[in-house]
């Protein structure tokens, strides 16, 4: 069972991931990731990257942000749904 607040498809060596407008913020929790990701916003307004001590930064479609491997980040909800395609390298 998925225990993630996110729907996730793979397109090649793409990841497709949605999170509902629904979503439940505590849900969004602080973690880290074991590869370097690029992570293009293709849907979604409102929403935030925030990266271990810094800022909470709003994330705009079309942008893509780099996340270092072992770094602590979260998203913290927007309005809408959110769409992102992940690339980890």
């Amino acid at each position: 069972m998925n225990n993630f607040p996110f729907k996730q498809t793979k397109s090649g060596s793409v990841l497709l991931r949605e999170f509902s407008a629904d979503v439940n913020p505590t849900e969004l929790v602080w973690h880290h990731d074991k590869r370097d990701r690029k992570v293009a916003v293709t849907t979604g307004s409102g929403w935030m990257l925030q990266m271990e001590n810094k800022l909470p930064i709003m994330m705009k479609e079309g942008m893509t942000y780099f996340i270092p491997k072992n770094t602590y980040h979260r998203l913290l909800k927007g309005n809408s749904s959110l769409v992102l395609e992940i690339k980890e390298f």
